[in-house]
């Protein structure tokens, strides 16, 4: 019997030690595929990868890549930048979702920034534009559109009703009508970059203990 307890305990310390073996050649995989967030992924990759996405994502995907150089992440759906220009953060996404404000067009750009938002003005924000996006207890606002300069819009039209300056049907009505001439080859200070200093940080709320 005490053979085959002795057996038993070498078995098991053997499968131990392989599985812990195994995790570490996993680790060690992982380690070496994972892409630093500083370090720009190779283009060779990032390329592959876009080939296989639809016409307006990889479009839109060679448009940002021509400004701001090749993303810090890349997985087989999302391509993501960190600190590129006035955004936080940058996210393309190969899955496009349909949006009809101002006029039909795919969304698929999603760019960050810091920004607090009073928690009484997101009503207002979410009848102003679906696509803006904010989030309370990180502190940030997003735009998702099809096109930077629509998400530079998006943001300060949003800034301008945090702010008082502008009402939800005011802001709703530039909108469109900036976009509708941008299509025509009209520029604006609201499409060509923030009309207002974005925060550096600060702007988190991690709210307060209930218990």
């Amino acid at each position: 019997m005490a053979d085959t307890l002795n057996r038993r305990t070498l078995a098991k310390t053997a499968g131990v030690m392989a599985g812990a073996a195994a995790a570490t050649r996993l680790g060690a995989a992982a380690a070496q595929d994972a892409t630093p967030a500083a370090s720009p992924v190779s283009m060779d990759v990032v390329d592959e990868i876009v080939r296989q996405w639809p016409d307006v994502s990889s479009e839109v995907a060679q448009t940002v890549m021509d400004k701001y150089g090749p993303p810090q992440e890349a997985t087989a759906s999302l391509l993501i930048w960190h600190h590129n220009g006035p955004w936080k953060r940058t996210i393309l996404n190969r899955d496009v979702v349909q949006h009809d404000f101002p006029m039909p067009h795919p969304d698929l750009l999603e760019q960050f920034v810091d920004y607090q938002v009073p928690p009484d003005c997101f009503d207002e924000l979410a009848k102003y534009d679906g696509s803006v996006i904010v989030e309370r207890t990180k502190g940030e606002i997003s735009a998702r559109c099809d096109k930077e300069e629509m998400n530079f819009l998006a943001i300060n039209l949003a800034n301008d009703i945090v702010t008082g300056k502008r009402s939800v049907e005011e802001a709703r009505m530039f909108y469109a009508e900036t976009a509708m001439a941008f299509k025509d080859g009209q520029s604006d200070p609201y499409v060509e970059g923030f009309v207002f200093d974005v925060a550096v940080s600060g702007t988190a709320d991690p709210d307060e203990p209930a218990m």
